[in-house]
């Protein structure tokens, strides 16, 4: 029987999708501190950014990992659930989320050779793995077939998943990916990813029904985020207004 996107498998929106913050080596803090990346003036950050910009800098080789802190609201808890932990690509048909706190848990997802095939895994200490098909989560299929395009940053190929909405400059932009896929859809209004430069630093889910969004901070971001737990100062790192580089 199909399976359909719970809770469990929200993550793989930002973990498929944020791979673009994934970096291949660590970052200096003399790069960190950078806000326009070498050789780019004031005026070229200016410039407007559009789709055909932004995906070639979400594309990424392997091995790579960062760090992340996730922020979910829902209507059942007094405060939003934050998880934090790091985002791992071991290869390029493997995807790891490993959530350190306020628990310990692994994903692991492997893809096959075709759109559909693959499996993954849910991991946590002291309780049995669990294991199930790709081909058991319809929506997880469209957003598998998706994954290969934002890393190769393939518009045309993305666009058949996704219709794309860019918006701001070089220095600070977003684009908006709201999904074609029925079943996704039903699930996931719009996938909203925002960035600096050549970083994407947060992936916001926004849920087809009600107003508990997701939000994932990534790579300096989630660094930025250590220590704080106001909900509005979370946003403003996410959308650029916080702690910079």
């Amino acid at each position: 029987m199909p399976m359909t996107l719970n809770k469990p498998c929200m993550w793989t929106l930002a973990l498929m999708l944020g791979a673009g913050s994934l970096r291949a080596a660590p970052v200096t803090e003399a790069a960190a501190v950078q806000a326009v990346p070498a050789g780019a003036s004031a005026a070229e950050a200016a410039v407007a950014a559009d789709s055909d910009w932004i995906l070639p800098r979400l594309a990424q080789p392997v091995p790579a990992r960062t760090d992340f802190v996730e922020v979910r609201g829902s209507a059942l808890l007094k405060a939003p659930l934050r998880l934090s932990g790091e985002y791992r690509r071991p290869d390029a048909t493997t995807l790891v989320r490993e959530v350190r706190a306020p628990y310990a848990e692994t994903t692991t997802i492997r893809t096959g050779a075709k759109p559909g095939q693959g499996e993954v895994g849910i991991v946590r200490p002291g309780k049995p793995a669990k294991r199930f098909s790709l081909a058991r989560a319809p929506e997880l299929v469209a957003l598998q077939a998706s994954f290969g395009a934002l890393l190769g940053g393939d518009r045309a190929l993305l666009e058949q998943h996704y219709r794309l909405a860019a918006e701001g400059t070089r220095r600070q932009w977003s684009i908006s990916l709201t999904p074609k896929d029925a079943g996704l859809a039903a699930r996931v209004r719009e996938i909203v990813l925002l960035g600096r430069d050549d970083e994407l630093r947060c992936i916001e889910t926004r849920p087809a029904r009600g107003n508990e969004q997701q939000r994932t901070l990534l790579a300096s971001a989630a660094r930025a985020a250590a220590g704080v737990a106001d909900a509005s100062q979370l946003a403003a790192l996410c959308r650029g207004h916080g702690a910079a580089r």
